[in-house]
């Protein structure tokens, strides 16, 4: 293997490692701090984040038995996330990201390249095969990255050695040319924090783009492999074209990346009821115009590789000090931690007042944040970088090359297709079983994984239609991991997710047997958590009912504007089953406006609340529900409460007949 593609399987392995890491880190602190609904003391986690504050305490060169250390500390902490529990999981994500920070810049100034020639591109090229190497190891679990599943760990600890392996490589000597001024550091490492932010934010799982905007899976997924891997291969090859790229084209190559991810999230974000009195907003299917901005985003999406080859390729030619790296990489830290909690917010902005209500329904604004400086940046500094062409003589063979690379996309082209399909025949009876589930993100009650549970759990219930509640996983908090289409092509049933991640809801997605018509989202007035009402129809041996799936939250008040829509809707229809986390008990006046006109599954077998066995779902013990049209029949209610619901919400459900 030449030294030059061992030097971008260095690279690609940090960087995919780091935002595995990185995404476990900040699913931790989100899962723990999601049991409490609050913030304490777990938050603090994120100074992890800025140890490249230590790079400050070294002059000429960070001492090579610290960098093995430093290494050893990555292995050890990434290696060991699949086998922990949430918390120690946290703490091991939080050392792996802490020691890789520190790794990366120094990285940059020792890897051996010549001071002219194309190895200013090679951290680059390490980018764009990590997203190729991240991008089908979540394509193969359906979303949910391989390598962090206890029965594949051995391929992240297999990578780590190889990671280890590599660094053999790499010239640890401090440099013997004087130490000299270099203007421009500081702003080429905030660049480089800056993409690695992008990366873990969108590209490191597409399938966040896909419950973006609710366009097709197999495409975004394949797209973005193919030209991840296209212009690593491209850059190989024809180096002297990326380094020959004129700065107005540069600039004009941002600057539609930019506005087309800004473009793909405002087309799909929704004005919400400013008011109890506004009228609520049904949010359907996309327009083809909508999809427009993600065509443009997705096939503009390279220049992110050129822009991370001239940050990074700058600090590998001018080979700053650690002590002059520090800064910048200190303040890339700190960027990346806010725009983490600006993301967050915009989900959670309920919660953490005062700060979190200015980022409501502002998904948008990390990205543009981040963008608008990277652009900058890139612009900034381009004319200050030497990218001399290709004297070194080494040339790589490309028949390798592309047999490597095109095995990894078709790879994740073949697990595109077949991972994503319906496989469960349409049952032909005359009953329907229907079950509400609150999976609390894929947690049981003590905020462990446990989404591999809740689907042997499914299985063994096996009901016809399916309400999960907090289910919205697919965005950062919760590590990119789209668990309803986990669950979906497990189980082999059609699926819709519900609201989109750009509305900021906790989910409301719906699984079923039976091909799912007419899928909409009704957003009616909230003040603490985004209310959307997922709503379907179902064709059964020629009848047609209606499904709602509903998660209220908040205040009284929007409960009420919750309960009169809810039942304003579903009175224009003849077969009406609406499932859901209510969080109303029997008692309260939002409840009753539902319970007068539809009757409650559990009520309607059970009237004093107690089954025959004793459980007591009366009164208080009892938020979600099963409601139906009254005509209908129920049968078999039953509660399975934690923990064998393996969620710290019981599962419910029911037999309806007619």
């Amino acid at each position: 293997m030449k030294k030059h593609w061992i030097l971008i399987l260095s690279f690609g392995i940090l960087f995919l490692l780091f935002v595995q890491s990185i995404a476990t880190f900040i699913e931790g602190i989100y899962i723990l701090e999601l049991l409490s609904t609050s913030l304490d003391e777990k938050v603090l986690g994120v100074l992890f984040l800025f140890s490249p504050v230590l790079l400050l305490l070294f002059g000429k060169r960070v001492p090579r038995w610290l960098m093995w250390g430093l290494f050893l500390l990555f292995l050890f902490g990434r290696g060991m996330l699949p086998y922990l529990d949430t918390f120690p999981r946290m703490l091991a994500a939080g050392v792996a990201c802490g020691a890789a920070l520190l790794l990366i810049p120094v990285m940059l100034v020792t890897y051996p390249q010549p001071r002219k020639g194309s190895r200013w591109l090679i951290p680059a090229q390490g980018l764009a095969l990590a997203v190729g190497i991240s991008v089908l190891l979540r394509t193969l679990n359906y979303t949910i990255d391989l390598s962090l599943t206890g029965d594949y760990g051995w391929l992240g600890w297999l990578l780590a050695i190889f990671l280890g392996f590599t660094l053999t490589q790499f010239r640890w000597e401090p440099s013997t040319e004087p130490p000299k001024s270099v203007k421009g550091i500081n702003s080429a490492a905030v660049g480089v924090v800056g993409i690695l932010t992008l990366y873990y934010f969108m590209l490191s799982s597409p399938g966040v783009i896909a419950r973006w905007t609710e366009g097709s899976y197999q495409r975004i997924i394949i797209l973005v492999s193919l030209l991840s891997l296209l212009w690593l291969y491209i850059s190989l090859f024809r180096p002297n074209w990326v380094g020959e790229i004129k700065s107005s084209i540069l600039l004009s190559w941002n600057l539609i990346f930019t506005l087309s991810v800004i473009g793909t999230i405002l087309a799909h974000t929704v004005s919400f009821p400013p008011s109890p009195g506004s009228p609520y907003v049904v949010v359907s299917s996309p327009t083809w115009y909508q999809e427009i901005p993600l065509v443009v985003m997705l096939m503009s999406l390279p220049v992110i590789f050129i822009d991370f080859g001239l940050f990074s390729g700058f600090i590998a030619r001018e080979h700053p000090t650690p002590r002059k790296m520090a800064p910048g990489f200190l303040l890339g830290a700190v960027m990346m931690a806010l725009l983490i909690f600006m993301n967050i917010f915009s989900n959670v902005w309920g919660y953490v007042e005062p700060i979190s209500p200015f980022f409501r329904n502002k998904f948008w604004l990390p990205f543009i944040l981040v963008l608008g400086l990277v652009t900058l940046l890139a612009v900034l500094l381009y004319s200050k970088f030497d990218k001399s062409p290709d004297s070194s003589g080494e040339r790589q063979s490309p028949i390798w090359s592309a047999v490597f690379l095109g095995a990894i996309f078709v790879a994740t082209f073949v697990a595109a297709i077949l991972t994503d399909r319906n496989q469960v025949p349409t049952p032909n009876h005359d009953s329907l079983k229907v079950m509400t589930y609150n999976i609390q993100q894929a947690n049981n009650e003590k905020g462990e994984k446990s989404y591999q549970e809740q689907v042997a759990l499914i299985k063994e219930i096996d009901p016809d239609i399916i309400g999960f509640q907090e289910s919205d996983s697919t965005r950062i908090s919760l590590g990119n991991n789209d668990y309803i289409r986990y669950y979906a092509n497990k189980l082999g049933y059609h699926a819709y997710y519900g609201p989109k991640t750009v509305t900021g809801t906790y989910g409301t997605a719906i699984l079923s047997k039976y091909p799912l018509e007419n899928p909409r989202t009704v957003f009616t007035y909230s003040d603490q958590d985004e209310i959307g009402t997922a709503e379907v129809e179902i064709s059964v041996r020629g009848k047609e009912f209606t499904i709602f799936n509903v998660h209220p939250d908040g205040s009284e008040e929007a409960k009420m504007v919750f309960a009169k829509t809810l039942v304003e809707r579903a009175d224009q229809k003849s077969d009406v089953i609406a499932i859901g986390d209510y969080n109303l008990r029997a008692y309260e006046e939002p409840y009753l406006i539902i319970d007068e006109i539809y009757k409650n599954a559990w009520m309607d077998v059970y009237p004093s609340g107690i089954d025959d066995d004793g459980l007591d779902m009366s009164g208080k013990n009892r938020i979600d529900h099963i409601f139906v049209s009254p005509h209908l029949t129920v049968r078999n209610p039953i509660y399975l409460l934690p923990p064998d619901s393996w969620t710290d919400h019981p599962a419910h459900w029911a037999e309806i007949f007619w």
